[in-house]
C-alpha cells in the first residue's frame, strides 16, 4: 500500500484487511469499519490481565523481600522464596511475550496503513485517522505494560540473586562459626543434657501414653499401613530384581559382574524399601493424627538416623563382606575387612547420633551449648577412628588368600586419613565446631553415595560390555524366554548399562547435594531448569522436549512400518496388484511417514523449523557440487519408482549386468544375477543409460531351438516333425504361431531353427530341454541323422593340407595315399 493519502473507499478496505488479519491471522472477507471491536476487546482484555498479573508481582516481591529481610529466617526458607522468585520471572515474561506478539501485529497494521498525510496533502480518511489514533493509544498503553513488567522481572531477578548471596552468607556464617571452649562450657553443657533427658523422657512417655490410651486403634493401623507399604515396595523389587539381588552363598568365585550387580542392585532396593516405609510410617501417624507438634521433629530426627545407619551397614557390608568374602568388593583380607566394616560403622552412628541429638535439642528449645558440645565429642571420635584406620593393614596378601595377614595400605592412603583426622581435630580444638562437623558428616555420607555411585557405574559398565550381558543370568533367561540372539542381547546390555548409570546418577547427585547443604527446592529447581529449558545461544531447548520428539519420531516410525504392511496386505494384495507397484507404494509410504515422523519430532522437540531454513540454503551449495552425485542418485531414484521403467521381478540386462529386479530405493538399484549375486547400480546410471527389460509389459518371451540334420533327410519331414513335437507342449502359445526356419546349407548339415513363443519367460529353460529331448528322440526313431561335421584330409609325407577348414585333429599315423576318412557304413565321421 502507498504511503500517501488514501481515498475513503481504499482506506475502508485496509483498515478491514488489517483488522481481520491481525484478530484472527487468517484471511477473511471484508467487514465494516467497526469490525476491529472484537480484536480490541481481546487486546484490552489482554493488557488488563497484564496489568493485575503485574499488580499481584509488585505484591509478591515486596513480602518476599521483607521475609528475606529478617535475620532469623532459615536456610530452608530462603530456598523456598528463591524458587517464588523465579516462578515469578516466568510467569512474568511469558505475559511480556504476548505483548510483545501484539504490539508486533500493531507494527504490522501501522505499515499497511502508510504514513499520516503532511502537510499541503489531501488529508486522509476519517475511519483511517480513527484507526490510526486507536492503535497509536493501544501502542502506547501496551509500551508502558511492557516497560512496568521490565521493572518487576528486573526486581525478582534482584531478589533471586539477594536471596542467594544471603544463603551463601548464612551458610559460610554457620559453617565458620567460632566457639570460645572453655570449662565453663562443658559444664553448662552437663547442665543442660539432664535437663533434656528429662524433659525427652516426658515428652516421648507422654506422647506413647496417650496415643495408647486415646488413639490405640490409628497407632496400630498406621504402623500395620507402614509395614504393608514396605512389603509391597520390597516385593515389587525383588519381583523386578529378583535375579539380580539373590546370590548363592555356596558359588566359591562368582564373576566379579555379578558380585558388582549384587551389591548395587540389593543396595538400591533395600534402601528404597526402608525409606518408602519410614516415609509412609510418617505420613500414616500424621494423617491419623497421631503426632504431636512437639514430638515429631523428634520422630523424623529419629528415622533419619535409622535410614543413615541402615545404608551405610548395607554399604559396607556389601562392600568389605566380613562374613561371605567369597562375595566381596573390595581386595581385603578377612581380618581387615571385618574391621573396616565395624569402623566405618561406627563413623555412620556417630554422625547419625549427633544429627538426631542436635535435632532432638531443637525441638525441646535446649540451649546451644549442649549442641556445640554434642558435635564437638562427634567431630573427635570420627577424627579419632580415622587416624585408627590409618594404622590398618588391610590389603590382600600377595597369594590371595583371605585368612593370611594383610598388606599394609597403599603409598598416601594412611597420610591422607591421617590428615583428615588431625584436621578435624584441630578444627574442634581451635573452636571451629561447626567445620569440624560438617567435615566428618561429608567423609561418612557424601564417601558412601560415592563409593554407592562408583558400584553402580561399574555396574552399569560391566553389563553393557560386548558379550558380558549373555553370560548374567538375566541374560540367559532373555536368551531362552524370548530366543535372542549374541547381537540382539548386546543390544540389551547396552542398554541396561546405560540404564544402570541413569539410576545410579539419580540416586547419588540428589543424595551428595543435600549433604552439602543444599536445599530440595533447590534441586527440584534445578530439575525443572535442565528439563524444560537450556539456553545454548538464543535457542532454547528442553531435555522433556527432546525426549518428547524422540517418542513422537519413534511413534510415527512405527506407524509408517505398520501402515505400509496394512496397505500391503490388505488393499494391494487383495486388488492383486503386482509387486512392482506394490514395491513403489510401501516405498513412498515409507519415506512420507519417515519425513512426518522427522518433522513432528523436531518440532516436538522445540527446534524451530524456520532456522533450518538458513542451514538448508547453506547447504544448498554443498548439495549442488559435492553432493550432486547422491542428489542425481535420488531424483533418479524417485524417476524409476513414478515411471516405472521396470518393477520389482523383471527381468533386465543393462551394460554388463543381467539378472532379477530386487529392490528400488532412492539411491540405488539392487539386481540379482542367475548367480545370486547381488549388484547395487545407480539409479543416474539406469536412467541414462539402455535398459533392456524382459518382463516390461508382459512375460511372453520367444525361444530357439536350433536343429541340423543330415543332407540325406527330407527338410520338408524336418519341419513337420519338428511343428509337430511343438503342439504336444502346453507351455507353447498358439498364437503367435510357432514356425521353422530353414536357414542355411551348411558344411555337414541342413540348418533348421523351431522357433516359438512362450507365456512365462521362466518356463523357456525346462521347455527347451524337454524339446530338444522329444526332437533327438523323433529323429532317432524317423532314421533322421545329426551328422558330425564333414572333413576332407589331404596327407602328403609329414606336410598336412587342409582340404576343408574344418579338420578337427591330426592322426598320429599317416599312409602315403589320399584318402577319405569314413566310418564303417561309409559315413564321415571325425579324422
Amino acid at each position: 500500500m502507498a504511503a500517501g493519502p488514501l481515498s475513503a473507499q481504499d482506506a475502508a478496505a485496509a483498515i478491514a484487511a488489517a483488522t481481520t488479519k491481525a484478530a484472527s491471522g487468517t484471511p477473511s472477507e471484508q467487514k465494516p469499519a467497526e469490525a476491529p471491536a472484537p480484536a480490541d476487546a481481546a487486546s484490552d482484555t489482554a493488557a488488563v490481565d497484564t496489568q493485575a498479573l503485574l499488580v499481584e508481582s509488585r505484591k509478591i516481591v515486596d513480602s518476599l523481600t521483607a521475609q528475606a529481610a529478617d535475620k532469623d529466617v532459615e536456610d530452608f526458607r530462603l530456598a523456598e522464596f528463591k524458587v517464588q522468585a523465579d516462578d515469578l520471572v516466568t510467569r512474568v515474561e511469558q505475559a511480556t511475550a504476548k505483548t510483545r506478539q501484539r504490539l508486533e501485529q500493531i507494527k504490522g497494521r501501522f505499515a499497511q496503513l502508510g504514513e499520516p498525510p503532511k502537510d499541503g496533502q489531501p488529508p486522509e480518511a476519517a475511519v483511517v485517522t480513527e484507526e490510526r489514533n486507536r492503535l497509536l493509544a493501544e501502542r502506547n498503553e501496551l509500551n508502558a505494560v511492557t516497560a512496568e513488567a521490565a521493572q518487576v522481572v528486573g526486581a525478582a531477578k534482584a531478589l533471586s540473586g539477594k536471596i542467594t548471596e544471603q544463603r551463601r552468607r548464612l551458610f559460610s556464617e554457620t559453617l565458620l562459626k567460632y566457639t570460645d571452649l572453655s570449662a565453663a562450657v562443658f559444664v553448662d553443657a552437663g547442665q543442660a543434657f539432664t535437663a533434656e533427658v528429662h524433659a525427652f523422657n516426658a515428652a516421648v512417655s507422654g506422647w506413647i501414653g496417650f496415643a495408647w490410651k486415646f488413639k490405640k486403634l490409628q497407632l496400630l493401623s498406621a504402623i500395620f499401613l507402614s509395614i504393608c507399604a514396605a512389603l509391597l515396595f520390597l516385593a515389587g523389587g525383588y519381583r523386578l530384581f529378583g535375579r539380580m539381588i539373590n546370590r548363592d552363598l555356596s558359588v566359591e568365585n562368582p564373576p566379579y559382574i555379578t558380585r558388582l550387580s549384587f551389591a548395587f542392585w540389593s543396595l538400591i532396593v533395600q534402601t528404597a524399601s526402608l525409606t518408602a516405609f519410614l516415609i509412609a510410617t510418617f505420613f500414616f501417624l500424621v494423617s491419623f493424627n497421631v503426632l504431636r507438634p512437639d514430638v515429631a521433629p523428634i520422630i523424623v530426627a529419629f528415622f533419619g538416623f535409622v535410614w543413615v545407619v541402615f545404608f551405610v551397614a548395607r554399604l559396607s557390608g556389601l562392600l568389605f563382606a566380613p562374613q561371605h568374602p567369597n562375595w566381596r568388593l573390595a581386595h581385603v583380607s578377612n581380618r581387615g575387612g571385618r574391621w573396616l566394616y565395624w569402623l566405618v560403622l561406627g563413623m555412620a552412628v556417630i554422625n547419625g547420633l549427633d544429627y538426631m541429638l542436635s535435632a532432638i535439642s531443637e525441638a525441646l528449645n535446649s540451649p546451644v551449648v549442649l549442641t556445640i558440645v554434642k558435635s564437638l565429642i562427634a567431630s573427635v571420635l570420627v577424627g579419632l577412628i580415622l587416624i585408627g584406620m590409618s594404622f590398618l593393614r588391610p590389603n590382600l596378601a600377595e597369594s590371595k588368600d583371605p585368612e593370611e595377614a594383610g598388606r599394609p595400605w597403599a603409598r598416601g592412603i594412611p597420610l591422607l586419613m591421617r590428615t583428615m583426622g588431625l584436621s578435624l581435630i584441630f578444627a574442634v580444638l581451635t573452636g571451629y565446631v561447626g567445620l569440624a562437623r560438617f567435615a566428618s558428616t561429608q567423609f561418612v555420607l557424601t564417601g558412601a553415595m560415592v563409593v554407592t555411585m562408583y558400584i553402580g557405574i561399574l555396574s552399569g559398565k560391566a553389563v553393557g560390555k560386548q558379550g558380558s550381558f549373555a553370560n548374567t543370568v538375566v541374560g540367559q533367561h532373555f536368551a531362552k524366554r524370548f530366543n535372542l540372539g549374541e547381537v540382539a542381547l548386546d543390544q540389551i546390555g547396552l542398554a541396561a548399562g546405560l540404564g544402570i548409570y541413569a539410576v545410579a546418577l539419580l540416586f547419588g547427585v540428589p543424595m551428595i547435594l543435600l549433604t552439602w547443604g543444599f536445599q530440595i527446592q533447590d534441586i527440584q529447581s534445578a530439575a525443572y531448569r535442565l528439563f524444560t529449558q537450556i539456553s545454548i545461544g538464543s535457542i532454547n531447548i528442553s531435555l522433556v522436549g527432546i525426549l518428547g520428539g524422540i517418542l513422537l519420531f519413534l511413534l510415527g516410525y512405527i506407524g509408517t512400518n505398520w501402515a505400509q504392511r496394512w496397505i500391503d496386505r490388505n488393499v494391494m494384495a487383495r486388488s492383486q496388484v503386482d509387486a512392482g507397484v506394490r514395491n513403489s507404494v510401501k516405498t513412498g509410504i515409507g519415506y512420507l511417514g519417515i519425513g512426518l515422523a522427522v518433522v513432528v519430532g523436531v518440532s516436538a522437540a522445540g527446534i524451530d523449523l524456520s532456522s533450518l531454513a538458513l542451514v538448508a540454503s547453506a547447504l544448498s551449495v554443498g548439495i549442488g557440487f559435492g553432493l550432486q552425485n547422491i542428489v542425481s542418485n535420488f531424483v533418479s531414484g524417485l524417476i524409476l519408482l513414478v515411471e516405472r521403467p521396470f518393477k520389482v521381478g523383471d527381468h533386465v540386462v543393462t551394460g554388463t549386468t543381467e539378472g532379477i529386479v530386487k529392490r528400488i530405493s532412492v539411491r540405488a538399484t539392487e539386481i540379482e544375477t542367475f548367480r545370486k549375486q547381488s549388484i547395487i547400480v545407480p539409479n543416474s546410471d539406469l536412467i541414462n543409460a539402455a535398459v533392456g527389460n524382459w518382463t516390461h509389459r508382459n512375460r511372453i518371451q520367444r525361444s530357439e531351438v536350433p536343429v541340423s540334420v543330415s543332407y540325406d533327410a527330407d527338410p520338408k519331414r524336418v519341419i513337420a516333425l519338428l511343428l509337430e513335437l511343438t503342439g504336444a507342449v502346453p507351455e507353447i502359445l498358439r498364437n503367435p504361431e510357432p514356425h521353422v526356419e530353414f536357414l542355411r546349407f551348411g558344411a555337414s548339415s541342413l540348418d533348421f531353427e523351431l522357433r516359438f513363443h512362450l507365456a512365462d519367460m521362466n518356463d523357456g529353460l525346462t521347455v527347451r530341454n524337454n524339446l530338444r529331448a522329444e526332437i533327438l528322440k523323433r529323429f532317432r526313431a524317423e532314421g533322421i541323422e545329426m551328422p558330425y561335421p564333414h572333413q576332407d584330409v589331404n596327407i602328403r609325407g609329414t606336410v598336412l593340407t587342409r582340404l576343408e577348414p574344418s579338420a578337427s585333429r591330426i592322426p598320429e599315423k599317416a599312409s602315403q595315399t589320399d584318402k577319405h576318412d569314413e566310418g564303417e557304413d561309409g559315413s564321415p565321421r571325425p579324422a
